[in-house]
């Protein structure tokens, strides 16, 4: 009998063992940089002479390792493969594929610190935030292979006198995911097995800034047993490849994580039927997220301060649900503000394998260089209160930046930056406040600091995301707790660690026989 599910719990590193632990998957992750990884086409390893180079962004010098890139020939073979496999697949039943992921999720939690280490060296993740990232993937692995031991028998529906009526759930058939560099183990691995515990075939085009956590999952994946052709390896140029695999007529349908503008690609070619295509293919996008934390006149000022200032510079602000504006009742704006200012100056920046650094870098040239735009654009638009530099000498670094007396249209209150950049606006009151919070394209996250009851029950039908939380920070949902996803243009409210999400995979199918 599988036990019930708790989430894997966070790494105290103030324990000498866990620190010593950590260090030493720092050894073994440096003991393999800059190694080859091929491609995995129908449990066949290709290597090919084009590679993705994957860097360390706080070292820019440093190459993780070098992975081979898939062409549209190699993915047309990888789709063949998935879909000769899906014949097999669909048929295992559900208890297999389920074990195949607890197998999984063994096997990771015994090389827990190692693949955070990696995630330090490829994404800059500081110690805490890249623990998450892997702890949150073992949850992925451990929750849905539960969910899928629920769903294995279907749904009870009704039957009249001489008749059986069944109500069950199919595997949908071959399946794109294209996962993200900010949580690149936790969501790559999420979304790939989601599809594949349901009894699907995948194939997995990871986000080419961080290739190499994807290519050990992988590994993981195979010695758990994961039959030939389930889960075809196939990173690449979203141009050359993502796009042939969208528009192909054999995918089922394409789970994606990633930016807005590249998530309403997908949906609007996927929604095309080409030649040869029987279905209408099913889009699961997380698109990312403007989030607010609203302050209330009645709240706790310091929490408020601090919520803020962890949502947003938590990973160097680089989560689709980082706290990127603060709301705040003019009766308490300054305090607060005055506050985060001093939280922000407090923290450390630098090389994330330093576990007393709060923040590292952010993940590339092209983010650096956004992120920079972005801040003197918010230098226009509001007053500095601290940061508004970078540093991209030997690796990405920007400091955590505060802007304040932002007007609700300014951009850097509309647009999502994606790196450490916070914007605080004055509210007149909670109803202006809320007002402020929802005018904004997305709804993914969002934050409430009040002690008054009757506000958090207006913010609780008023406020329009996806995750909205009381009295804490914005970011860090829980599988299985605080299932995931948001509305507007954050996606297709796919709730990630949720009791339906995995319903999204399959179909159901209906069976009626008269006796």
């Amino acid at each position: 009998m599988v036990q019930s599910y708790k989430h894997e719990p966070f790494t105290d590193f103030s324990h000498d063992t866990n620190k010593n632990d950590y260090l030493t998957g720092l050894k073994t992750v440096q003991a393999y940089l800059g190694q080859d990884y091929d491609l995995l086409i129908g449990g066949e390893r290709i290597s090919t002479e084009d590679k993705i180079v994957s860097y360390n962004p706080a070292n820019k010098q440093e190459v993780i390792g070098r992975v081979s890139k898939a062409n549209r020939e190699l993915a047309e073979q990888a789709m063949k493969a998935a879909d000769h496999a899906f014949n097999i697949w669909k048929k295992v039943k559900p208890e297999v594929r389920a074990d195949v992921l607890f197998k999984a999720a063994a096997i990771i939690r015994r090389r827990k610190h190692e693949f955070s280490a990696l995630l330090t060296k490829e994404a800059g993740k500081p110690w805490n935030e890249a623990d998450a990232d892997t702890a949150e993937a073992i949850d992925f692995l451990e929750f849905y292979g539960r969910q899928m031991l629920k769903l294995k028998d279907g749904i009870p529906v009704q039957s009249r006198a001489n008749e059986y009526n069944r109500y069950d759930y199919i595997p949908l058939g071959v399946g794109i995911i294209i996962s993200p560099w900010n949580f690149p183990f936790a969501i790559m691995a999420g979304t790939a097995v989601a599809a594949i515990v349901t009894g699907n075939t995948i194939l997995l085009k990871p986000a080419s800034t961080t290739p190499v956590a994807a290519a050990k999952f992988v590994e993981v994946m195979e010695e758990a047993g994961l039959p030939k052709g389930v889960l075809n390896y196939v990173p690449g140029s979203g141009a050359e490849v993502g796009d042939f695999l969208v528009d192909h007529p054999r995918t089922r349908f394409i789970s994606f994580t990633g930016s807005r503008d590249v998530g309403t690609r997908i949906f609007e070619r996927a929604s095309k039927v080409n030649e040869g295509q029987i279905w209408l293919k099913r889009v699961i996008a997380e698109m990312g997220g403007k989030d607010t934390i609203v302050v209330d006149k009645e709240a706790d000022l310091d929490l408020a301060a601090q919520s803020i200032v962890k949502s947003a510079f938590g990973f160097s602000g680089q989560k689709c649900s980082a706290c990127s504006r603060a709301v705040v009742v003019e009766d308490v704006y300054d305090e607060v503000l005055n506050r985060a200012v001093e939280l922000t100056k407090e923290l450390t920046i630098g090389n994330p394998e330093e576990q007393s650094n709060f923040m590292g870098p952010v993940i590339d040239h092209n983010a650096y260089k956004k992120i920079m735009e972005y801040i003197e654009i918010g230098k226009q638009e509001g007053r500095l209160m601290t940061g508004g530099a970078g540093d991209d000498s030997t690796g990405f670094f920007i400091k955590p930046t505060i802007f304040a007396d932002l007007d609700p249209n300014a951009r850097i209150m509309q647009e999502e930056i994606f790196g450490p950049v916070v914007a605080f606006s004055k509210a007149r009151d909670f109803d202006q406040a809320i007002e402020i919070a929802n005018n904004t394209e997305y709804g993914l996250t969002g934050a409430v600091i009040t002690k008054n009851r009757m506000n958090m029950e207006k913010a609780r039908e008023h406020f329009h995301v996806g995750n909205l939380y009381f009295n804490r920070g914005c970011t860090g949902a829980i599988v299985g707790y605080q299932p995931f996803g948001g509305f507007n243009m954050s996606g297709t409210d796919s709730k990630a660690g949720g009791p339906d999400y995995l319903l999204l995979h399959m179909q159901g199918k209906t069976t009626s026989e008269m006796y």
